[in-house]
């Protein structure tokens, strides 16, 4: 086995999302993770829109739903963002990073 093919299956979901954080670009895996954050705030938002109807304060109700506003708003531009420019693989992400030098990458497409 290469160095190089030892060193893509190397690299956990962990390393991936901080690469994906440091480097141009954004990987499926740094994707994944961001839907599912998006998620959780959903789920603390609707929790915190259950509690403020709850109380029956108008002001809190409004503020929260605003909130819930920003973050579909966000969700829905940082989606299509992503649609335009498309996902890079950790293989890129590393080579620009200049953690794989570009000649074993070449070797890599050749043989794939």
């Amino acid at each position: 086995m290469d160095k190089s093919q030892t060193q893509r299956e190397d690299v956990s979901s962990a390393e991936a999302v901080l690469l994906g954080a440091l480097a141009p670009g954004v990987n499926g895996q740094t994707w994944a993770l961001l839907k599912i954050t998006f998620l959780t705030l959903g789920v603390c938002l609707a929790a915190m829109l259950g509690l403020s109807f709850s109380s029956s304060d108008s002001t809190m109700i409004i503020h929260v739903l605003l909130l819930v506003l920003l973050a579909g708003v966000l969700f829905f531009l940082i989606s299509g963002f992503l649609a335009e420019t498309g996902l890079v693989t950790i293989e890129q992400q590393l080579q620009e990073m200049g953690m794989v030098s570009k000649d074993q990458n070449e070797q890599n497409k050749k043989r794939s």
